[in-house]
């Protein structure tokens, strides 16, 4: 009897340990992550690579400046993304310090991008692969939280090119970029922004902080300070290769936003519905002259971006010299259109609601 309880006992103690021998085991499949010493490009490149191939994320060393000296391959700083790739930082910096021109990261079909805590600085695109100068999302996914896009360059989307891709900003700064085309961020694909802003950004010729032709939802952005040669200082809604989509800005603030012609705060370009909800256009101003929208200008007309793979097959259409259509869908629900200059709205009644 003994002997009988004494084996059933090793038994449960075996298979006891035998859980317990199997747990850690399990937990150990999932992959830690890959930690790159500060500024130890060489090992940057590797990790994304390898990321790309079994996926993983890559931790970056905190308030380290990582500085790309030269292009990892034509037109891009660091290998492209083609997997699921996650850079998490500290106040970490990547940026590029080279006589030749290259955007930092380049999201392929396919591939996702998530970047936190970091800021893409002084990326700049060259002749032949002009679009996107700190970041361009191709057909991909894009996602940064809580990190900056500043001081990069570019044909179109001197930050960022969303090229039918989805975006997504969350508490994040896009500032102090320069392109043709959509200073700060360019997109016909899909975008969302969470908080953060669109600041001090120049554009050429249309829209200084967004040049915006997809589907865009903005959530408590301050867009603020960005200026155009053109049209369109704070946002321009238009039609890059032909597509197009709605803009909706929620608990948004359109503020100090400078045009050269036409449009401070917001140029409408495109047929699709702007709404505003609990947002705010203000202090924005229009320089072509008294009754151009220092606010939103409405005016009807259409606005065309055509970008091909270099700088030399893109241009842009303006209807604004043949038969001027009527004024699109601007809905102002429970928002403000106030001390623009040198109107709120152009042409009269063309935003319902708005009151010069």
């Amino acid at each position: 009897m003994n002997d009988t309880l004494r084996r059933a006992t090793v038994t449960a103690v075996t298979g006891l340990g035998l859980c317990l021998t199997l747990l850690p085991a399990g937990q150990a499949q999932a992959q830690a992550p890959t930690r790159v010493a500060c500024n130890d490009i060489a090992a940057l490149k590797t990790a994304i690579n390898n990321a790309n191939t079994s996926g993983g994320s890559i931790v970056l060393a905190p308030r380290c400046v990582y500085t790309l000296t030269q292009a990892d391959n034509p037109g891009d700083g660091l290998p492209e993304i083609t997997g699921n790739v996650q850079i998490t930082g500290d106040n970490t910096t990547i940026d590029r310090n080279s006589a030749t021109p290259f955007r930092l990261f380049h999201v392929r079909e396919g591939g996702s991008l998530t970047l936190k805590s970091i800021t893409v600085r002084y990326g700049e695109t060259g002749t032949t692969d002009s679009h996107g100068g700190g970041l361009l999302n191709d057909h991909g996914s894009l996602t940064l939280i809580d990190s900056t896009v500043r001081n990069n360059r570019a044909s179109t989307g001197g930050g960022i090119w969303n090229q039918l891709g989805t975006l997504t900003l969350k508490n994040t700064t896009v500032s102090n970029n320069h392109a043709a085309f959509g200073g700060g961020v360019a997109t016909n694909g899909t975008m969302t922004m969470q908080g953060g802003a669109l600041r001090a950004n120049t554009g050429a010729f249309w829209g200084g902080g967004l040049a915006n032709a997809g589907d865009t939802t903005l959530n408590d952005v301050s867009v603020a300070g960005n200026d155009s040669g053109d049209r369109g200082a704070g946002i321009v809604t238009l039609a890059i290769n032909l597509e197009t989509g709605p803009l909706r800005l929620n608990s948004t603030r359109i503020k100090g936003n400078i045009a050269r012609n036409n449009g401070g705060g917001i140029q409408t370009g495109s047929d699709e519905p702007t709404t505003l909800h609990r947002s705010t256009v203000s202090h924005n101003t229009s320089n072509g002259g008294p009754t151009t929208g220092g606010g939103i200008e409405n005016s009807g007309i259409i606005l065309r971006l055509f970008i091909g793979t270099t700088s030399s097959s893109q241009r842009k259409e303006s209807g604004e010299n043949s038969t001027k259509l009527a004024p699109h869908r601007v809905e102002l629900v429970q928002s403000t259109v106030v001390k623009n200059h040198p109107t709120n709205c152009a042409p009269p009644n063309s935003v319902p609601g708005c009151v010069n």
